[in-house]
């Protein structure tokens, strides 16, 4: 197997790159520095279908599934999205600004979209995680370290207490230690 490598343009050298529009330009001083590790299944609770890639992408229908009608309209993304096989998309380049941490803050710096990387686990706070993803985790922060000068690794639920709970307790901290 081939070591995951991002490229001087921000992008994997494996998995597939689905642009999203939802992305702009980090602050001149910014300096990618953190893993911002989340979950998300579309529907909540169910794996393998286009629901991430169509709301990141914004090609959600509200009509296809209740809970969409809700979200539709949410200009959100992520940088990667790992699958439940460890299949990696990527839907913005590390040098951009996803829009996945919002209201976020990490020691004591705020607005963590401005310096981190986004990583989705398809998943939900619920279920564990697959082995195939754990590999593709593991492979993709040895990636990221190697490019950019990170400095940490949190869950959405550590920059945004309260308001987020992802990656959730069927994630195993020490499988990226």
């Amino acid at each position: 197997m081939t070591a995951l490598e991002i490229n001087a343009d921000g992008v994997l050298n494996q998995g597939t790159f689905i642009p999203s529009p939802n992305h702009d330009a980090r602050p001149d001083e910014a300096e990618v520095k953190l893993i911002v590790i989340h979950n998300i299944s579309l529907p909540p609770g169910q794996y393998g279908g286009n629901g991430i890639i169509e709301l990141f992408t914004n090609q959600l229908d509200p009509t296809a599934h209740p809970y969409y009608a809700e979200i539709h309209t949410l200009k959100v993304s992520s940088h990667f999205l790992i699958r439940r096989d460890g299949s990696v998309l990527q839907f913005v380049p590390c040098g951009l600004r996803a829009w996945h941490a919002g209201v976020s803050q990490w020691q004591g710096q705020e607005r963590c979209n401005d310096f981190s990387v986004g990583i989705e686990l398809e998943g939900c706070d619920t279920d564990t995680f697959t082995e195939a993803q754990y590999t593709q985790l593991q492979q993709l922060i040895a990636a990221l370290k190697k490019r950019y000068p990170i400095a940490g690794i949190a869950g959405h639920s550590d920059i945004a207490p309260g308001r987020k709970t992802d990656p959730g307790p069927g994630f195993d901290w020490s499988r990226i230690a």
